[in-house]
């Protein structure tokens, strides 16, 4: 099935147009957060079912190394970039926003990948949990270096760390992760109608609040800076093209390789502007906010996942 004929991404680009046109349809916020978190269970148990058969390899080591390293140099590359053009906060905020993960977009590019036949690991699950945090803690790092030392203010790092590794969906994917991995063939039985074969309809109904939402944050990006909005726009396939580079050293799986570049081409919405909300307050949320949700996310949906498939397919080995 053509990406673009995925009912998923069809109900995603309705939203676009009801958002667009000003329409009244919304999906409650109470609706919302418990798609998201259904979501999110669901895949860590998929993940966790998964790796109960496979075990853990030197293979799904190596991949989870790289996750952790491109969550490290993505954030430090774009901060070095952006503070050249932009207010040094203002470049750490960018920075962690688009060296975090967007939980969404990975989802979705799992279920474009179930559907083209396109084999990958379960671990992958954790690697998208992994890549969520260093970005963060950057960031705050960065932040509090950037400010003088006369304005008395410094954001805690334990107390960003304590967040980081405690927020609620994170939770729930690492110990859904875990439930899947112990109870394996048993637990993939018992729960597949709920984990398996809701999820389509469910990942449908979430994207169609997701189009509403990226409609509503296209205004957020009006009279920013252009160096912001280039970024927004060249940012997701330089970092795919990196991860790229990497996976095909490592000779990764290409389902492997692919998700590792949907995670690094990816930028957070939701994690990172809930804490960056409180450890940066100077910084406006519609900077980031905009650029992540009205650019980057309908970006990456409607035209990244097929492109860094296609890319994926096309360089990396074939693997048996």
């Amino acid at each position: 099935m053509n990406t673009l004929l995925d009912p998923s991404i069809l109900f995603f680009m309705f939203g676009l147009f009801a958002g667009l046109a000003k329409s009244n349809l919304e999906i409650p916020p109470q609706i919302a957060r418990f798609l998201s978190l259904y979501l999110l269970m669901a895949l860590g148990l998929k993940g966790g079912f998964a790796l109960s058969k496979s075990g853990v390899t030197p293979e799904i080591a190596l991949s989870l190394g790289i996750a952790i390293g491109l969550a490290v140099v993505i954030p430090l590359a774009g901060y070095w970039l952006l503070r050249r053009r932009l207010d040094r906060l203002d470049a750490a905020a960018v920075a962690a926003t688009y060296g975090s993960i967007s939980a969404v977009t990975f989802i979705t590019a799992s279920q474009a990948l179930d559907l083209a036949g396109i084999a990958y690991g379960g671990h992958m699950a954790a690697a998208m949990a992994l890549m969520e945090s260093p970005a963060i803690i950057i960031a705050i790092v960065l932040a509090n270096k950037a400010r003088s030392p006369l304005e008395g203010r410094h954001a805690s790092l334990g107390k960003v760390l304590h967040e980081s590794f405690t927020d609620g969906g994170q939770l729930l994917l690492l110990g859904s992760l875990l439930i899947g991995l112990v109870t394996g063939e048993a637990g993939y039985k018992a729960l597949a109608p709920f984990s398996i074969d809701l999820f389509k309809g469910l990942l449908a109904f979430f994207l169609l609040d997701m189009g509403l939402m990226a409609a509503r944050s296209l205004g957020q990006i009006r009279g920013k800076p252009p160096v912001a909005l280039a970024y927004a726009l060249m940012a997701p396939p330089v970092h795919a093209a990196f991860a790229l580079a990497i996976c095909r050293l490592a000779e990764l799986p290409v389902g492997d390789t692919i998700l590792l570049m949907v995670l690094a081409a990816s930028a957070s919405y939701i994690a990172v502007p809930a804490v960056l909300r409180q450890a940066l307050p100077e910084v406006n949320p519609a900077l980031y906010l905009g650029m992540s949700l009205g650019i980057t996310f309908p970006l990456n949906i409607l035209g990244g996942i097929p492109l860094y498939t296609a890319v994926a397919l096309w360089l990396m080995p074939a693997t048996p």
